[in-house]
This record gives structure tokens, C-alpha cells and sequence, in this order.
């Protein structure tokens, strides 16, 4: 029997993934059938709506998990997510404990929390109603993105919260949070981003973080990260692009 995306999460299993940012499900189609373990679908900074995030559900999701990040940590975007089947969400800017416990409510049905019901394709569009319900709770998977100053000292008391299953570090907002956008590698960026890893660690909580090259996410491995996203669809393409164009120019000069 395979294991749901959140199973395989909190078993600590090392899974490597990738950021989906473009409407075509022939996209995330491709990269899951290259082998990666998850697929970061990004509704915040991409074009994509919910409809397409659907189609790219349909499309990716048998190959391998798919994680939905919400345009932000609102009950629609929840719901709309979940709704359309999202076996995982990553929740931007969890910055407080409070943020936490509300999104946890919005995510659960009850009595755990206060997800509302409706019906849509996680539930068979009306087919599977009850045993949707019956498993969503179990089944989805909650990832905190922490991206914010505020959220990386209030660590401790976020990972707490009941129903929060792992934490996913935002390297480039935690730094603009500090007045230093960009620099991932200053000290005191990367004094914080230890602290959030090193909380997580002490309390075996599943911890992951983005890297935009493989020299860039490769060290993550040995850190004690398990949940390690590299690359954007994009940039991959552009980049495959961009040396298949080089080479074809110097070794014809050549």
C-alpha cells in the first residue's frame, strides 16, 4: 500500500522537490515523471488560479505528492485548495502562534476545527462526500511556512500548536524581514533560520527549506532537513534552454 503525502512527511523520509509556477499540467506531468518526491505547486507568486492548480492536481498528484501553496493563510484559499484536493498546504507567513491555530481550525473539519463543507472534486463532486470527510483530518498535511522574523522567534509555541505537521523556512522573506533582502547567507539570517531548523529537530518535526541551485540545496541534506524543494520550473527550463543555445554557439565557432 502506498503512503499519503502526509505519511511519508512525518516518517522523516528525505524528500526532494521542486516549484511549480506555470499553468500546464504538462509541466508538473514532466517533473513528476522525472522522479521528484513532491511537487511545490506555488499559487502565491505565479500566475496560477485555482482552476489550473486543479488541473495540475489531476495531472501530477498519482506521480508523486503535490503541495499547494495558498495565495495566504486565508479560509478561502484554504478551503478553495483543499476543495479542489490538495493533499497538502503550505500556509505563507505563519508569523504567529495565533496564525497557526487559525489555520489549523480552517483546515480541519469538525469538531477538530471549523472547515466549512461543500462539494467539489476532494470529494468525488458529490460521489465520495462521506468518506472524504471521514479521512480529510488524517489525510492533509499542514506545512507553516515560516518567512518572518516574528515567526522565527515565536518558534517554540508555533510548532506546539496541534495539527501543525512541519515548518518550511522562507530564506529570502525571513532575510527581507531583517533589513537584508536577499542576503540568505548573512549571519544573522542564517542565526535565525538555524533556530527555526534546530527547533524543529528538537521536537522531530519534519523541516524544510528552498534552495534555487543544487549547489545551493545539496548541504541542506546534512543539516537535518528532510523537506528540500531546488529549482523552479522556469529556471529550469530557462536554464536548459540557455546551455543548449551556448553550446550549439561555441561549438559551431569552434
Amino acid at each position: 500500500m502506498n503512503l499519503s503525502f502526509r505519511e511519508e512527511l512525518l516518517s522523516g523520509k528525505t524528500m526532494i522537490g521542486t516549484i511549480v509556477t506555470q499553468p500546464n499540467p504538462a509541466v508538473a506531468e514532466i517533473l513528476a515523471d522525472v522522479g521528484f518526491d513532491w511537487l511545490w505547486i506555488d499559487a502565491e507568486h505565479s500566475p496560477m488560479e485555482m482552476g489550473e492548480v486543479q488541473g495540475i492536481l489531476r495531472a501530477a498528484e498519482d506521480r508523486c505528492g503535490c503541495v499547494v501553496r495558498v495565495p495566504s493563510s486565508d479560509e478561502v484559499y484554504l478551503k478553495k485548495a483543499l476543495d479542489i484536493g490538495a493533499p497538502g498546504i503550505i500556509a505563507p507567513h505563519v508569523d504567529t502562534v495565533e496564525i497557526a491555530e487559525q489555520v489549523v481550525k480552517w483546515i480541519k473539519y469538525p469538531p477538530i476545527g471549523e472547515r466549512s463543507i461543500g462539494v467539489a472534486r476532494a470529494h468525488g463532486y458529490g460521489l465520495d462526500v462521506d468518506s472524504y470527510m471521514n479521512s480529510a483530518n488524517e489525510q492533509i498535511a499542514l506545512i507553516v511556512q515560516i518567512e518572518h522574523v516574528k515567526g522565527a522567534q515565536d518558534i517554540e509555541k508555533i510548532l506546539d500548536v496541534d495539527g501543525v505537521d512541519a515548518v518550511l523556512i522562507g530564506p529570502y522573506d525571513l532575510s527581507g524581514s531583517l533589513g537584508k533582502p536577499g542576503e540568505v547567507d548573512d549571519p544573522e539570517v542564517l542565526n535565525y533560520i538555524n533556530r527555526v531548523r534546530d527547533a524543529c529537530i528538537k521536537r522531530k518535526k519534519p523541516i524544510g527549506i528552498f534552495g534555487i541551485t543544487v549547489d545551493a540545496a545539496k548541504p541542506f541534506l546534512d543539516q537535518g532537513y528532510s523537506l528540500v524543494a531546488v529549482g523552479i520550473d522556469t529556471m529550469i527550463f530557462g536554464n536548459a534552454a540557455r546551455d543548449i543555445l551556448t553550446r550549439m554557439k561555441s561549438e559551431h565557432a569552434g
